[in-house]
């Protein structure tokens, strides 16, 4: 039998269960008129969104965060790499910006921005799709250019896609 005490407890994890599972979103299957082949990426800056194509009609629909004022981009790239728990150094333009941030952040550490897995993207290794250590900064115009996703979504669409995905980002 269960104690008042028990229920309370329970009804506590719940809600907490609850309040994470809103706080880092699912992936949606969707639909979506797209002339981009199965399997592409499209990033929606403004949106602030990104698709991964299932066939003409459908996509998989994630929350992300984009490129800040001045740090957008658009363009064609695939995926170069795929990275489980990736170290992180700073690009230029970030330790220019943050002097004090250390030369490489260790993969698994809590202060790594790249979470819990990256994708770089062709064209010089400066931009990647990774998770973030920072969920709150997904659905915001945040990054230099990379685009950032939850922990639990950057893990499903890692799985989802190989090295040579065609990714295409778009400012509308």
């Amino acid at each position: 039998m269960l104690t008042r005490a028990a229920v309370a407890l329970a009804a506590t994890i719940g809600a907490s269960l609850l309040g994470t599972a809103s706080a880092e979103a699912r992936p949606d299957e969707v639909s979506y008129r797209s002339d981009y082949a199965p399997g592409t990426i499209l990033v929606k800056t403004k949106e602030r969104r990104l698709y991964l194509i299932v066939d003409s009609d459908r996509a998989i629909r994630y929350p992300v965060g984009v490129g800040k004022a001045g740090k957008q981009w658009a363009g064609t790239a695939h995926i170069e790499g795929k990275y489980r728990d990736p170290a992180w150094a700073p690009p230029a333009e970030v330790k220019r910006d943050n002097p004090r941030i250390p030369d490489v952040i260790a993969g698994g550490s809590p202060s790594n921005p790249m979470g819990v897995a990256a994708m770089t993207l062709s064209g010089g290794g400066q931009y990647a799709i990774h998770g973030t250590n920072r969920p709150q900064t997904v659905g915001h115009f945040v990054s230099y250019g990379c685009i950032r996703m939850y922990n639990n979504d950057i893990d499903d669409l890692y799985r989802r896609v190989s090295i040579g995905t065609p990714v295409v980002v778009m400012q509308r």
